[in-house]
C-alpha cells in the first residue's frame, strides 16, 4: 500500500542527524557512485604516509573505512554530534579527533603533514592546506562540482543566477590551488544520475544537507513537498544529477 505523504514526511523529519553517514536513504534514493573510486584510491595514499589530516571528516566514516591508517593521523570537524561520533569511530583506529570551527587558521603547525584529505569539504582553505603540507606532500580531495543535485532546488528555489549554478567549478580549485603554491597533478569530474523514491528521502536529504535549500524546514514548503509527492507517486522517481570532481594537489 502507498503510504501518505504525512507518514512518509513525519519519519524522515524523525530520523537522526548524526554523522555523514547517508544509509537511512537504502531502498528510498540511488546515487550513481564516480568511477575513480575515492576510498580505494585514498586507502592506497595514506598507506603510503606518515602522517596525515583529514578535514571536515564529518563523522569519520570514510576514513576508517580505508585501511590501515599511517602511525600518526588527525582529523577535523566543527559539528559537535560528529566530532563526539568521529571520536568513538577513529580513535581505536589511532586517530587523534580535533574540534574545528572550519575557519583558518588549522590548528597544526606549519609543514606537519604529508598528506592531507577530505572528502566533500563545505569550504577549503588552500592556503592553510598549503601550510600545513610538508614539501612534497599531497592533497587529495573528492568534492561536490558545480550545480550539483540542482533539480531539486530549483525545485523548491526556482531558477538560479549563473554565478550560482558555476559555484564549485573544478576549474576554479585548480586556479586557487596554483595560487597557493600547489601543482595540480590529477582533476576529473564527473555528472551522475540520482534517484529520489519519495518525499520522505527528499525531506530527509535537504535537512542532512543544509546548504542546498537554505533554511528549508517542512512547514516552508509543505505545499511543494505535497505536490512532489504527488508527482513521484504518478510518474515515478525524481530523478537529478549530482556532479563531483576529483583534485590531487603536490607542494613542491
Amino acid at each position: 500500500m502507498t503510504r501518505s505523504f504525512e507518514d512518509l514526511v513525519a519519519e524522515a523529519e524523525a530520523a537522526p542527524m548524526e554523522g555523514w553517514d547517508f544509509s537511512w536513504l537504502d531502498g528510498r534514493a540511488t546515487e550513481q557512485r564516480p568511477s575513480w573510486g575515492y576510498q580505494r584510491l585514498l586507502g592506497e595514499r595514506l598507506g603510503r604516509a606518515s602522517a596525515a589530516l583529514d578535514i571536515q571528516t564529518g563523522g569519520g566514516e570514510v576514513l576508517a573505512g580505508a585501511g590501515k591508517l599511517p602511525p600518526l593521523t588527525a582529523a577535523t570537524e566543527s559539528w559537535p554530534p560528529n566530532v563526539a561520533k568521529a571520536t568513538r569511530l577513529l580513535h581505536p583506529l589511532g586517530a587523534v579527533v580535533v574540534h574545528d570551527e572550519d575557519e583558518p587558521p588549522l590548528p597544526f603547525g606549519d609543514a606537519a603533514f604529508d598528506l592531507v584529505v577530505s572528502r566533500h569539504p563545505v569550504t577549503v582553505w588552500w592556503e592553510e592546506i598549503a601550510r600545513v603540507l610538508r614539501p612534497g606532500g599531497t592533497y587529495f580531495s573528492q568534492q561536490v562540482g558545480p550545480a550539483s543535485v540542482f533539480e531539486l532546488v530549483e525545485y523548491f528555489l526556482g531558477p538560479q543566477p549563473e554565478e550560482v549554478r558555476r559555484a564549485r567549478h573544478p576549474e576554479d580549485a585548480r586556479r586557487a590551488a596554483e595560487a597557493a603554491g600547489l601543482e595540480v597533478v590529477d582533476l576529473r569530474a564527473e555528472s551522475l544520475r540520482t534517484e529520489f523514491l519519495d518525499v520522505g528521502a527528499v525531506v530527509w536529504f535537504l535537512r542532512k544537507v543544509i546548504w542546498m535549500v537554505p533554511g528549508f524546514t517542512v512547514d516552508a514548503y509543505r505545499d511543494r513537498l505535497r505536490e512532489l509527492h504527488g508527482r513521484i507517486a504518478g510518474e515515478g522517481p525524481f530523478v537529478a544529477h549530482t556532479t563531483r570532481f576529483l583534485i590531487e594537489a603536490r607542494k613542491p
